[in-house]
Parts: C-alpha cells; structure tokens; sequence
C-alpha cells in the first residue's frame, strides 16, 4: 500500500514529528511504503508532491489544526484522525486501514 500522510499539532513541534516518525516506523514494519508531510512551527516540511499524492492509496491526516493547502487530497482516500490516535496506536491505525481498503 502507498500511503501519504500529513501530520499536524497546535505546537506545531513535539508531536507532529513524533507521529511522523511513528506513522513511518509502523508502515514500514507491515510493509508499506509512505510519505510524511510536517506541517509544523517551521512551516511545511518534506512537502508530498503532486507524484506522492497521485500515487497514494491512501491519505492520513493526523492532525489537532487545520491542515494547509488540503484541496491537493481531492478525491483521494482520506483517513481523518486526531493526532493523538496516530501517536498511541500507529499500527493500528494502519492495520485497520487496511482491512477496510481490501474489503473495497
């Protein structure tokens, strides 16, 4: 699976890098690629491209504030969770995606 996510905190430091690097970890260990936007204090970071959104199967927004420039997602599978969701449970997260996407 090819997953794209943007994470985003009210700080905009601690955890949108935490859940970041969480959402990476957790992908990888299950075997799936992904691609992680920050949209953090220091603006946005690692900024998916047109390429990493065309090719997603899906999209995590894993976020306490409004995600910028969202209108890139139209059309895409999206996942909308509270940052906090990602942070404690990202297998999870992804395992459940995935059941959900193959009984599509």
């Amino acid at each position: 699976m090819n997953i794209v996510a943007v994470t985003a905190c009210t700080a905009g430091i601690a955890h949108t890098y935490i859940v970041a690097e969480k959402l990476v970890t957790a992908a990888e260990e299950l075997g799936h690629n992904i691609k992680v936007e920050t949209q953090g204090s220091a603006g946005i970071e690692n900024e998916l491209t047109a390429e990493d959104i065309a090719n997603a199967d899906v999209v995590i927004y894993a976020h306490d504030i409004a995600i910028r420039s969202a209108n890139r997602f139209a059309g895409k599978k999206i996942v909308d969770i509270p940052i906090t969701t990602a942070m404690k449970q990202p297998k999870s997260l992804i395992t459940t995606i995935e059941k959900k996407l193959a009984a599509k």
